[in-house]
């Protein structure tokens, strides 16, 4: 349930309109955290600045790993909308729903290899003790990505974190991309893996 109601659609400014009117072409629904965004029209452009920025082609992680990786950084924050959201993005990106299913249980789990190990590895010691880091883990992210991509895997780690305890403070909702229900942070969500499917 959200801790801070959404503002009637009118009285957000248009420019922060467009977007919602264009996540509710592309998900059928405009997302929840949008509406929370929308109420601070300069910082919400800029973050959406940043994703694009993510996203682009040329960015040094791919679309799959950082779905991955935001998964497993959502699940620690406790964001329901995240772990959903990004689940739906790693089936568009990758055809298939295994790793994202197995994410919680990355270390037992056979379907990953070793690069998607050792940044899942970095992402939850970001997450959980950022200052901390040793020698050791930045040893094995070096082995599989260069320094810019280090770099670059460490700034989306950083983003999703921001995202997902912003989103998870403020009570946002998932919206059943994925059938994710909420859960303890950290812990494998229920999910009903046959409702894996295409966008809306």
């Amino acid at each position: 349930m959200p801790h801070i109601e959404p503002k009637p659609v009118p009285n957000y400014p248009w420019f922060v309109r467009l977007v919602l009117k264009r996540q509710q072409r592309k998900y059928g629904r405009v997302l929840a955290p949008a509406l929370l965004w929308g109420r601070m029209p300069g910082p919400f452009v800029t973050m959406l600045l940043s994703l694009g920025a993510f996203q682009s082609r040329r960015f040094p992680v791919d679309a799959a790993l950082r779905s991955l990786v935001s998964i497993r950084v959502a699940q620690l924050n406790g964001c329901s909308f995240c772990v959903d959201l990004n689940a739906h993005t790693h089936l568009q990106a990758a055809g298939e729903k295994t790793k994202a299913l197995e994410v919680a249980s990355w270390r037992e789990s056979t379907v990953y290899d070793d690069r998607e190990r050792a940044a899942l590895l970095y992402a939850e010691e970001v997450t959980s003790h950022c200052s901390a880091i040793g020698a050791a883990t930045i040893a094995r992210v070096r082995e599989h990505f260069t320094e810019d991509g280090v770099t670059a895997l460490t700034a989306w780690i950083s983003f999703q974190n921001m995202s997902a305890k912003f989103n998870a403070a403020l009570g946002a909702e998932e919206h059943g991309f994925c059938r994710v229900p909420g859960g303890e942070a950290g812990r494998t969500p229920s999910w009903i893996g046959e409702s894996l499917g295409s966008e809306t």
